[in-house]
Order: C-alpha cells, then sequence, then structure tokens
C-alpha cells in the first residue's frame, strides 16, 4: 500500500460514522483527569524552578567576591522618641543641652535608669506628664540615692524642670526615675463614711536630663511683688527681703499672744521653685523645710507656716534660706513675711 492509498482509506473512514466503542465515554474522562494533573505538576515545577532561582540568587550574593558587598551597619543605641526639646534656652537666657531620654508608659515599668558622662557643668532633669494631674511623680536618685528634690509635681501642666545633684568629683552617674509606690492610701467619699482605698493613678511620662552653661554675668531677676497685709486671718507685723545667695538668712524678735504666728515667703528669678526655707523659733527647729511660691498674678500662693507661741513672751525667729542645685549667675529675689492676730 502506496502513502496515496493509505490516505484515500484513512479519509473514507473519517466521512463515516465512528465505530461503537462502549467504553469512549470513560475514556475521554481519564484523557480530561490525566490533562488536569499534568497541568497542575507543570505549574507545581515552576515555583519550585522560581524559588531554587532565588535561593542560587541569595547563595551567590552571600559568597565573597560574587558581588558588591554593602556598607557596613552602623550600631546605634535606640533612645524613646521625646517630647523635651534637644536644645533650648531659658527666659534668663541659660543655654541647656539635652544629654539623654528615657520614658515611662502608663501600663509598662515603674522604673528607667540612664547612665551619662560628666561634664563639669550643672545638670537638670526634666518630665513632662501624659495623664491627670495628681498622677503619681517619678522619684529622682542619683547612683541609687535621693541627692536633691525627691521629685517631680504629679502630673504637671507642661515641663517641670527639676536640679540634679551629683556627687563632687564624680565623672559618670546613673539617674533612676522611679514610680514605686509603697504602702496604701484611703479616702473618705462623704461625711463619716468609710475610708475607701484608693487606687495609684499612673500616667506617662517623657524624661530627660540636661546640662547648661551659666550666664556671662549675672542675670538680675524680677523684684518680688509686695506681700499681702493681710493673710490667713493674720495681719503682716514684719517683713524682709533679699537677693540669694548674696542673702541667706532672717532675723526678727516677736511678741507672743497666746496663740500662732505665720511665716510665709515668695521668690522671683528662673531658679524661685528651687528656694528653701528652715525656721527656727524660740530655739525650736521647724519640722518641715519650705518650699517657694512664684507670685506673678491671681490669687497669692498661700504656704503659711505656723507656731504657737506663748503669751507676753519674746521669742526670736531666725530662717536659713538656700537653694537646691547650683544657681551660678543665676540669683533669686526673695521676700518673708511674719503674721499673727
Amino acid at each position: 500500500m502506496t502513502v496515496q492509498d493509505l490516505r484515500d482509506v484513512l479519509r473514507e473512514r473519517a466521512e463515516g460514522p465512528s465505530p461503537a466503542n462502549p467504553r469512549r465515554h470513560d475514556e475521554v474522562r481519564a484523557r480530561i483527569r490525566r490533562t488536569r494533573l499534568r497541568r497542575r505538576t507543570m505549574a507545581g515545577g515552576a515555583v519550585v524552578a522560581m524559588a531554587s532561582v532565588v535561593a542560587v540568587v541569595a547563595v551567590v550574593a552571600l559568597l565573597p567576591g560574587t558581588a558588591e558587598e554593602p556598607p557596613p551597619a552602623t550600631t546605634v543605641t535606640a533612645e524613646p522618641a521625646s517630647g523635651l526639646p534637644e536644645r533650648y534656652t531659658a527666659p534668663d537666657g541659660t543655654a541647656y543641652r539635652r544629654l539623654a531620654t528615657a520614658r515611662l508608659t502608663a501600663e509598662g515599668a515603674k522604673k528607667t535608669s540612664v547612665t551619662i558622662p560628666l561634664s563639669g557643668l550643672p545638670l537638670d532633669v526634666a518630665a513632662r506628664c501624659d495623664g491627670e494631674f495628681g498622677s503619681g511623680a517619678p522619684r529622682i536618685l542619683v547612683d541609687g540615692r535621693h541627692t536633691g528634690p525627691r521629685g517631680f509635681a504629679p502630673c504637671p501642666t507642661g515641663m517641670d524642670l527639676q536640679p540634679l545633684v551629683v556627687p563632687e568629683g564624680a565623672k559618670e552617674v546613673t539617674v533612676t526615675f522611679d514610680t514605686t509606690t509603697s504602702g496604701s492610701a484611703c479616702a473618705t467619699r462623704t461625711r463619716n463614711g468609710p475610708c475607701v482605698p484608693v487606687k495609684p493613678r499612673r500616667a506617662g511620662w517623657d524624661l530627660a536630663v540636661y546640662e547648661w552653661t551659666p550666664p556671662a554675668r549675672p542675670v538680675t531677676p524680677e523684684p518680688v511683688r509686695a506681700l499681702p497685709g493681710r493673710l490667713g486671718g493674720k495681719r503682716l507685723i514684719s517683713q524682709s527681703t533679699g537677693v540669694w545667695p548674696g542673702d541667706s538668712t532672717f532675723e526678727v524678735e516677736v511678741v507672743g499672744t497666746g496663740g500662732t504666728i505665720g511665716i510665709d515667703q515668695i521668690c522671683s528669678g528662673d531658679l524661685a521653685g528651687r528656694m528653701w526655707f528652715r525656721y527656727r523659733v524660740d530655739g525650736k527647729e521647724s519640722p518641715a523645710t519650705s518650699g517657694c511660691g512664684v507670685w506673678k498674678k491671681g490669687a497669692f500662693p498661700m504656704a503659711m507656716a505656723e507656731f504657737t507661741l506663748p503669751k507676753g513672751k519674746r521669742v526670736t525667729v531666725t530662717a536659713q534660706v538656700g537653694l537646691w542645685g547650683e544657681s551660678t549667675n543665676r540669683p533669686v529675689d526673695w521676700a518673708i513675711g511674719v503674721y499673727k492676730k
């Protein structure tokens, strides 16, 4: 049979009816399954092949001398983002530079520490609170000890700045900010009602350590306002003013009336809030050290300390005036008033 004869036979059969085949439908289904399986296998092979190519490229990139090496990474000690400025100038012109930052969150750890080198310049610590007024404020410790003010105000508005007192001659210190509380407190909600335990309120705190450069010359503070003639139901009987650090003592004689006398003080200057006053009345020292209010407007910031004097007895009242931290060329104006009924 020639090739032409074969073609003629195939053409004749193609034009005729299909031969009977009871398994034809099963064969078609099997062919469809095989085709689908083959397509899935080919797709999987393509994925494997692509992964292999990526792996080969990765290996080649890691081999020395086969690809351009990336620049070496720089290791940086991460510090939390701070809401406190890196540099700023105080109202009296003193320049501040931030040395370190830290943060305490309301839900996180209750204390944190930073270690800083000392250059010999004065140091301050700053805090900004994210919470409600009255929330527990961090205490300030230097190498584990209290060396100056114990802590910040309880969640004040704006930035709170406190002096950082460091050991003389130290080259490095670790500053710890600690909001850990001990003991418990309670409050009476109604008259003669039970004392209900108060849960401490926590807040978020941005914290920083600054060093500052003293002004080249002393900055004259704004004079304090005149003390009120009457305060707390008492009248002013004696007063004295001075400028720290040149003036640091006060003395006056008072005749007792059988009641109490009151002593109050105000200050002005950028460091006014760091002043402290320790009183001695009739030879007895006050158990507490008084701070100093700043009175620029509004009601007088009364913080009167009271002392009982025997009737008719003449006693001497003295005061020692001081300041937390350093105050080079940053004097403070102060005034003390003695009141009695």
